[in-house]
């Protein structure tokens, strides 16, 4: 669905917000697969999640993303978990931010969930350090 205008404030920020965080790609490639069954859902997210809690000024960036990957690995969340590690590099938030938040998971929510996120965050940054060196050849 290529031709998405929603054209609220709400979305207007969420969109430059959600491309701040998870990057030009992942968005583009999320609106290049939205189909007219799943638009309403893509709209919401865009204004909830991204135009108006990601948006808001209470938490910056790097707090935003310890805590959104906190609450997906309690949730047992993968995928989520996944994109979010990869999005620290748009937000600050350290390996060292998210192996704290994982450690909190583990005790407020259960060692397995973490220990999950943990396998998760490392498979990730694994990646991202082979993409890293690539580029560095």
């Amino acid at each position: 669905m290529a031709d998405q205008t929603p054209n609220s404030d709400a979305y207007r920020r969420g969109m430059v917000t959600r491309r701040s965080v998870l990057g030009d790609a992942h968005v583009d490639r999320a609106q290049a697969n939205t189909t007219s069954f799943d638009a309403p859902f893509q709209k919401l997210i865009t204004e909830g999640a991204w135009g108006t809690v990601w948006s808001g000024d209470q938490f910056t960036k790097r707090e935003r993303s310890i805590v959104t990957i906190a609450l997906l690995a309690a949730l047992g969340q993968d995928e989520e978990v996944a994109m979010h590690v990869r999005a620290t590099v748009n937000t600050g938030a350290t390996r060292e931010d998210i192996r704290e938040a994982l450690m909190h998971v583990a005790i407020y929510a259960g060692v397995p969930a973490a220990n999950h996120a943990i396998k998760i965050a490392k498979g990730v940054y694994a990646e991202m350090d082979q993409q890293a060196a690539a580029k560095d050849r």
